[in-house]
């Protein structure tokens, strides 16, 4: 019994502990007054002016559209690398995995500040035939499709070690193309590795603040750039009510995505 309460306990703490700062964000973006440390009453002007406030819709849309495009561009390259390392022999395809896990376990940091040098040098090299360049929105979308790849590449090769390669066999004796039996036979086995590794870099992109610092020049706010160039005046109630609805959409999906296997296996109990 007192096991039991000691395990409910702990469990409660972790939850807290994780969702409380959420939860201060979501009721302070129903205050009243701007001020989080006091209490003006609860109102949805937040929301309002939210909705008016197109600083804060265009970071959004550069977020959304640079997270959609990085994690598409992303999705296709790492598992087109991962099938070729795949087919490679023992010891290159070690040599590869190795080379797929530096970007990971190398600090961002380093990783943005390469990105910046690259494309400074760039620009200064392409000056000198008089061709204009400056970072923007393609830079930044090329460092994030280059942050994602090893997220895809390592999500997409568990699936292929799984791989019962004598369908694909089978495909080819039976006189399909090898386009045609990858997309019949392979493609569909190694679907959930592949949108693993899409959500994954969507998540991902979404996320990052460091490389998009670095090499996103002027013009390309995102989110978390746009939130960092306002701490020095204070981040703005706008964004606890874009913070909610972000929360609330991401947990009404995952909410439907984990209740639909139980609705999918209890039909499949009835019958």
């Amino acid at each position: 019994m007192i096991k039991r309460w000691i395990q409910r306990f702990y469990l409660f703490f972790i939850v807290l502990f994780l969702y409380a700062p959420i939860g201060t964000l979501m009721v302070l973006s129903f205050n009243d007054s701007r001020t989080s440390v006091k209490w003006g009453g609860f109102s949805l002007k937040w929301y309002v002016r939210l909705f008016e406030n197109e600083t804060i819709l265009a970071a959004l849309g550069n977020t959304l559209l640079l997270a959609l495009l990085s994690a598409l561009f992303a999705t296709v390259l790492g598992t087109s690398a991962a099938i070729a390392i795949h087919h490679m022999k023992k010891r290159r395809q070690n040599i590869c995995m190795s080379i797929v896990n530096i970007p990971m376990l190398n600090a961002e940091i380093v990783t943005g500040i390469a990105f910046m040098l690259l494309f400074i040098t760039l620009g200064n090299l392409l000056s000198v035939f008089g061709i204009h360049f400056e970072m923007g929105f393609g830079t930044v979308l090329i460092g994030h499709i280059t942050f994602n790849l090893p997220y895809v590449v390592l999500s997409v090769m568990p699936k292929l070690k799984q791989l019962n390669n004598s369908m694909y066999e089978a495909a080819l004796d039976l006189g399909a193309g090898e386009r045609q039996a990858f997309f019949k036979i392979v493609l569909p086995d190694i679907m959930p590795g592949v949108l693993s590794g899409f959500l994954l870099s969507f998540t991902m992109s979404l996320d990052d603040f460091v490389i998009t610092h670095f090499v996103k020049g002027l013009g390309a706010d995102t989110l978390s750039t746009l939130i960092y160039s306002e701490l020095r005046k204070g981040i703005k109630p706008e964004m606890y009510a874009l913070s909610t609805i972000m929360f609330l959409a991401v947990f009404f999906v995952l909410l439907a995505v984990n209740l639909k296997p139980q609705e999918h296996s209890a039909s499949e109990g009835h019958r």
